[in-house]
Formats: structure tokens, sequence, C-alpha cells
């Protein structure tokens, strides 16, 4: 019956849908690209469009005149958003792997004091002089890997659920009778069994990261603290830039900005930081086709 006219009905129309959903995510950044090289008058005039009348690449070229900048920036944001990352995923799995146990003493407990910082918190100010006045991670490469992103009480909650949920205690009790212990369980069976929801996390955790530009605006300032920019906080501080010479507040220089494609250089900002996720999810896509073969117990 696979071959039935119902049946060939039903894929097509689910072809189709899908056809649908593809283009609705990709024509977003289809049109950010195409207003980044779209004239800036025709911009403004016309607005935006898929089919821009004129195009120009002068925003690309004056994100190119800040070249070396981008480099440093694309650079730190890389090693903070793999370092941020890898720490993150390791000290969240090292926690939710005990609270999975259903023998651990005072699990409950724990894991109620976990669940309890997702509700409150010390608010910012007592955050901010904290990280400052106490572990002195200001203009620090630290401010961009420590505050709000380095350990996630929701991402602990996640992998513990899914433990609980999907490997049963009789597979821990095998492992103990061939004589493994707890570390030697995690590293062969809980770690690759968990492979899809690692993975998930692993990806927001380094979306998180590589978007985040709130901890270089609190933690980071002054020459020192501009050095150690991200390419979102870099790029932050380039459209800023932009906003306030074209404003005509600097004496003699507004005229001349004023011709500057700022529009357009918002959009190839957006496009430029796009650019490594675009090409790194597709690679990252794989690992959730394989974790969710991985789950049997064997």
């Amino acid at each position: 019956m696979l071959n039935s006219k119902g049946n060939k009905l039903f894929q097509t129309f689910a072809h189709i849908m899908l056809g649908i959903m593809v283009l609705l995510v990709l024509l977003p950044f289809v049109l950010v690209f195409m207003s980044s090289i779209t004239d800036e008058t025709s911009l403004i005039t016309n607005g935006y469009s898929f089919f821009p009348k004129k195009t120009s690449i002068d925003a690309y070229l004056y994100i190119l005149q800040q070249g070396g900048k981008i480099v440093r920036a694309y650079g730190i944001t890389i090693f903070v958003t793999i370092l941020g990352t890898s720490i993150n995923l390791i000290m969240s799995t090292l926690m939710a792997y005990p609270l999975s146990l259903k023998k651990l003493p005072y699990r409950r407990i724990i894991t109620f004091y976990v669940f309890f910082t997702m509700l409150f918190n010390g608010g910012l100010v007592p955050t901010y002089l904290m990280y400052t006045n106490v572990l002195h991670i200001k203009n620090t490469l630290f401010a961009l890997i420590v505050p709000n992103l380095l350990l996630s009480a929701y991402n602990v909650l996640l992998i513990r659920t899914f433990l609980s949920v999907n490997i049963p205690s009789a597979l821990y009790e095998a492992a103990r009778m061939d004589g493994a212990g707890q570390f030697r369980i995690l590293i062969s069976i809980v770690l690759p069994l968990a492979k899809p929801i690692l993975v998930t996390i692993g990806l927001f955790t380094g979306l998180a990261y590589w978007n985040d530009w709130t901890n270089g605006l609190y933690y980071l300032s002054g020459n020192e603290g501009q050095s150690l920019y991200g390419i979102q906080n870099l790029l932050n501080q380039m459209i800023t830039n932009i906003q306030y010479l074209a404003s005509g507040k600097v004496g003699g220089i507004g005229s001349e900005v004023a011709k500057m494609p700022a529009v357009s250089i918002r959009m190839a900002i957006a496009f430029v930081a796009m650019i490594p996720l675009l090409v790194l999810y597709p690679f990252l896509q794989k690992y959730f086709a394989k974790g969710i073969t991985v789950g049997a117990v064997k």
C-alpha cells in the first residue's frame, strides 16, 4: 500500500509544506543580504526588496576597512564560544548525572536548590558588584565567559530529566556488576546515550555565547576593555559610531558622514555576524540524526 494514490498525495502535500517552511526560514536571510548590497539611496527610497534596483558594495567596503578589528573580534568570539560552551557542557553534565540517580542521598533537596536559582537571583547591581569587586573579572576574557552563561540550571535539569527517562537503571546495575565505577559509567554509557541532549544544549549554549553582547557592555570598558570586544560588541560599536557621526554633533563631519550607507551597513553587519553560524549549523545537524538512533539498551 506504500504506492497507493492516497499515500502519494500525502507525500506530495508534505513535500510542498516542507518546501514552504524552508522558504520561510531562508527568505529573511536572503532579504538581509540583498539589503546589504542595495544602494543606500535606493534602499531609503524604495525600502527593502529581494530585487534591488541599484546595487552597491559600499557597506562591505566599510567593514573591510575595519579588517584588523574584525578579525580580532572574530577570534575572541570563537575562542569564548568554544571554551564557554565546553565548560558549560562539562559542568552541566557532571551536575546532572548524579541528580539522575535515584539512590543519590538528598536528591530532591539538591534538585530543588538548582531549580530555585531559576526563579530568584540577586539582581543586576549585586551581580555586577560581585563579579567586579570580588571576582575581579572586569576587562578580562572571563567577563565574556563567566556571567550568566557558564552554568545554567535549565540545562542541568534538561540533562537530568533526559538521563532519568531514557537510560534505565538496569543498565547501570549491569555496568556495576562488570566492575565499572561511576566515572567509567559516565564516560562509556551515559555520554554516548546522552548525545542528543548534549548536542542540543551545546548548540543553544554556543548560540548564546556567539550572540552575547551584554557581558561586553557591562564588564568591558575603556581602551583595555575594547581590545577584548567580541564580534557582537564590535559591530554594535560600529553602528553606534555611525549614528553618532551622522547626527552632526561633531562639527564639520556630519555632512560627509551623512553620505555613508548607514542602513545598508547595518544589514551587512547583521549578515557578517550570521555567516559562521550559517556555515556551522549543517555540520551539527548530522549529530541530531545520529543521536536519535542512540538510545536502545544493548
